[in-house]
């Protein structure tokens, strides 16, 4: 067996890509799915459509390496985190669309919960989240209030809640016909019901927001066999050996091991993933606390991370919304036909301001505009946007743990963008490094999936496979980067209390 599968299911799109012993991509495929907004503010999936894509692209990917399922070592999952599903556990058909982690309907639900005791930290000592409109909880209590006959029946043990990694488990595993219900508890931490340091669900929190134990999956750890593809002929017979979500993957494959080792992945959002070690950490700075990941029997690895909405879903909207470019990468090339961004900063707040802001509240703004202003500067503001928002998650993260980053690890589909990259640099005034592989989410999931079948004998062998591709220095003048964050800062605070709380 020479090789490990891994299914990258994103925000976007869904991916299956196979790697060999040296962590090196040799066969790809990928499908994108529908991005289904109903209202301002909700954002949803065909649950359907993203399993019907997952059976695509694996069949792809194994006829353009032209091997079958007797050359795959293990299939890993890495999943969008917080997209939340429940279908029926005897038909398999889902009772309402995939709720995506962008959404912010269950915004009222959130206040409420708030309000009854604690505000948004209620349930950060136990899950090391804050109350928002982000994690899983309170959308399938959404679900669960606003679908006729969802209560009644998830009280009668007939329905299924799960994040994505959840749902494909259960599919490939069999569905109907004896698929088992599982999550890891990387995934489980982005629920607001898992409690952090038992890494098992809380009573009360489920309780508190109307969820029966019953419909939830059990939580594993990261990196262990699950069960066997029994749905898939490509990969029939094939185990399952690991889920991660997507950061947490990302992670694993830059292979941030050590306690204080941090990467950034540049994709719909963005995520800056500290590892914390053994320790838990908190935060005083509008972090989440998270478990990283956990190998087998092993205690956990946590980390602190900081989330932002928007950033490369920003370079979608201005293709796909405001027609100024074709295709994502041509934003550099607009980007570039300018010295600067003319002035102009761009928040992009379209469903609240993530970390350290955590304001639900916001909505996104395009602030110092003049006529001197063009699509350049636009496009320009729009990647500055991205590095800007990291720049405030580091800075938390540095005072939450005490210490300087002295370096990143950039992933993702923007780290080609290096204008950007450069900028970035800039702004944090450290080193960026771009690995040799970029694709670290889909290869942390097989990293995790290897290990656990013995495709890789432990962590230092995969250390070692790391290799940098690029670095940005940092170049920019330190009253330039100040004057540039003052600015930054008056921008975000133009976009606070736009919604009105009703």
């Amino acid at each position: 067996m020479t090789f490990v599968a891994a299914i990258d299911q994103g925000t976007t799109s869904t991916r299956c890509i196979l790697f060999d012993d040296s962590g090196t991509p040799v066969a790809s495929a990928q499908r994108e799915h529908a991005q289904l907004l109903p209202r301002p503010g909700w954002v949803e999936h065909d649950p359907r459509e993203i399993w019907a894509n997952t059976r695509e692209v694996v069949g792809e990917a194994l006829a353009r390496a032209g091997v079958s399922s007797t050359d795959i070592a293990a299939v890993g999952i890495t999943n969008q985190r917080e997209t939340t599903v429940v279908w029926d556990r005897r038909t398999g058909e889902p009772v309402y669309n995939a709720i995506v982690w962008q959404d912010t309907r269950t915004d009222r639900l959130v206040r409420e919960l708030g309000g009854r005791g604690g505000g948004a930290d209620r349930y950060r000592d136990v899950t090391g989240l804050p109350l928002a409109t982000y994690f899983s909880g309170p959308k399938a209590a959404w679900i669960l209030d606003n679908v006729d006959g969802a209560r009644a029946r998830a009280e009668r043990g007939d329905l299924l809640l799960g994040t994505i990694d959840s749902w494909l488990l259960w599919n490939l595993t069999g569905g109907p016909e004896g698929g088992v219900h599982l999550t890891d508890v990387t995934n489980a931490s982005r629920t607001m019901l898992m409690d952090l340091h038992s890494l098992s669900w809380d009573p009360a929190i489920a309780g508190d927001l109307g969820i029966p134990l019953a419909m939830l999956p059990e939580i594993r750890s990261s990196s262990e066999v699950y069960g066997t593809v029994r749905t898939l002929g490509e990969l029939s017979g094939v185990p399952i050996t690991a889920a991660l979500g997507d950061q947490q993957a990302a992670t694993f494959g830059q292979v941030c091991f050590e306690p204080g080792m941090a990467k950034n992945t540049y994709g719909t959002g963005n995520f800056v993933l500290l590892n914390t070690g053994e320790k838990a950490a908190g935060s005083a700075n509008g972090l989440l606390t998270t478990v990283a990941y956990q190998l087998g029997g092993q205690r956990p690895a946590y980390a602190l991370e900081g989330s932002i909405a928007v950033t490369g879903s920003l370079v979608q909207w201005l293709r796909d919304n405001l027609g100024l470019i074709e295709t994502a990468p041509e934003i550099e090339t607009l980007a570039r036909t300018v010295e600067d961004n003319g002035g102009a900063y761009f928040v992009p707040a379209f469903s609240g301001l993530f970390a350290p802001h955590w304001r639900s509240d916001a909505r996104g703004a395009l602030v110092g505009l003049t006529r001197y202003v063009g699509k350049g500067h636009l496009a320009r503001a729009v990647l500055e946007a991205t590095a800007f928002q990291v720049r405030e998650v580091v800075d938390a993260m540095n005072a939450d743990a005490g210490l300087a980053l002295t370096e990143l690890r950039a992933d993702g589909g923007m780290v080609g963008n290096e204008l950007l990259m450069q900028f970035q640099a800039d702004l944090l005034d450290v080193p960026v490094l771009r690995p040799r592989v970029t694709e670290t989410t889909a290869l942390g999931a097989a990293y995790a999936a290897g290990l656990a079948v013995g495709f890789w004998a432990g962590q230092d062998e995969l250390a070692a496979l790391w290799a940098e591709d690029k670095r940005w220095l940092p170049g920019m003048a330190p009253d330039v980067r100040e004057r540039e964050l003052r600015q930054w800062s008056k921008a975000v605070r133009r976009t606070l209390e736009w919604v009105d709380g009703e």
